[in-house]
């Protein structure tokens, strides 16, 4: 393996870090205060550590990527570590994860809706909704004042299936690394892009814990007073939103079912592909209409196995012949133990959660 040597081109240091803070900061900025909720005060501490945990698995995949110059993706790592099965794993959980993200945007958008027109049937962002919940605490009469509770047991596997889901980017960090002018600067970027995001998750969910304690909706701008203009600019950012990616998490979905099915040139199949996959969308949005439990359904069995899982099992498999027994394998396994169980406590709340609301 020879050492990279920085290029003139592909992005610099910070445009790199841009991109990885758009990967890391989208939809769970919205139902962080939630979590907290859920969790309680004691569960920031696994916030931290999730945020620890998924930067380290994403030094796996950098390490796993530098071990053969033909990866250049996700599945291409899954491919490397296990062959063809390993390929359509790691892709099936992508796809999976990017379609309840197309279903979670139309949830959004009709709790939104309903919450700014009460009586009708019918990322920039992020730094703008939390400007908005701050303002309505500050100068809309709501205030800092509720105290939360110590510890919630009973929510922490929604809690950490929600913080999993947050920090949920590994499916475009080989991307995002192979498009670098200096890929030896990558474990930076996922250090810096890491810590901003937990800051800004860590203070969303303090803001919006205090203004609202217990009482905290699966989306924080489902609280804000109504009529306010602060709630009115945070709704709107929040409204924005799915327009602007809803057709960008549907179309590789379409993409890799064309090119499994080998139909990509027949333009009429394409289009009723692609029908069939938004009608879906909006049949499930309609039937789960539960933004929290399908988010935290999301990040307990898609994105803990996407950020846990698959990086760790990758990374034993490529590297089985240097590896030794040690500290570093511990922590591996112990990320796998945790993902684990992330997997299996989270998912059983959730769908037991869904269940109960149908």
């Amino acid at each position: 393996m020879e050492p990279h040597v920085p290029s003139k081109r592909g992005t610099t240091f910070f445009k790199t870090c841009f991109n990885g803070v758009n990967a890391l900061a989208g939809l769970g900025i919205l139902s962080i205060p939630y979590a907290l909720s859920q969790g309680g005060w004691l569960s920031l501490i696994l916030l931290f550590a999730t945020a620890v945990i998924c930067c380290y698995t994403g030094l796996l995949l950098q390490r796993c990527m530098d071990s053969n110059v033909l990866v250049k993706t996700y599945p291409d790592i899954g491919g490397l570590a296990f062959g063809r099965k390993g390929r359509l794993i790691v892709a099936t959980f992508m796809y999976l994860e990017l379609y309840l993200v197309a279903i979670e945007f139309l949830i959004l958008e009709g709790d939104n809706l309903e919450k700014l027109f009460p009586y009708t049937k019918f990322h920039i962002g992020t730094m703008k909704i939390g400007a908005s919940v701050l303002w309505s605490g500050v100068d809309d009469g709501v205030g800092f004042h509720e105290r939360g509770v110590l510890l919630k047991w009973s929510g922490v596997p929604t809690a950490v299936s929600l913080f999993a889901f947050c920090f949920s980017g590994h499916a475009v960090f080989p991307t995002i690394y192979t498009a670098m002018r200096d890929r030896t600067m990558f474990s930076r970027v996922l250090f810096l892009c890491f810590g901003l995001c937990f800051l800004n998750y860590g203070l969303m969910a303090i803001l919006g814990y205090l203004m609202y304690g217990q009482s905290l909706k699966s989306q924080v701008t489902l609280n804000l007073p109504v009529g306010k203009l602060s709630s009115k600019i945070a709704i709107y950012t929040t409204l924005i939103n799915p327009f602007t990616k809803y057709a960008l998490v549907v179309m590789p979905i379409a993409n890799a079912v064309e090119d499994w099915f080998q139909v990509s040139k027949n333009r009429l199949i394409s289009i009723l592909i692609r029908t069939i996959l938004v009608v879906s969308t909006v049949v499930l949005a309609l039937t789960v209409p539960f933004f929290g439990y399908v988010m935290a359904l999301t990040g307990s069995f898609l994105s803990s196995t996407a950020t846990m899982l698959l990086p760790c099992a990758c990374y034993l498999k490529v590297f089985k012949n240097s590896l030794r027994w040690g500290f570093e394998l511990v922590i591996i396994l112990a990320v796998m133990l945790s993902g684990l169980a992330i997997a299996i406590m989270g998912t059983y709340s959730s769908l037991e959660q869904i269940i109960l609301n149908l």
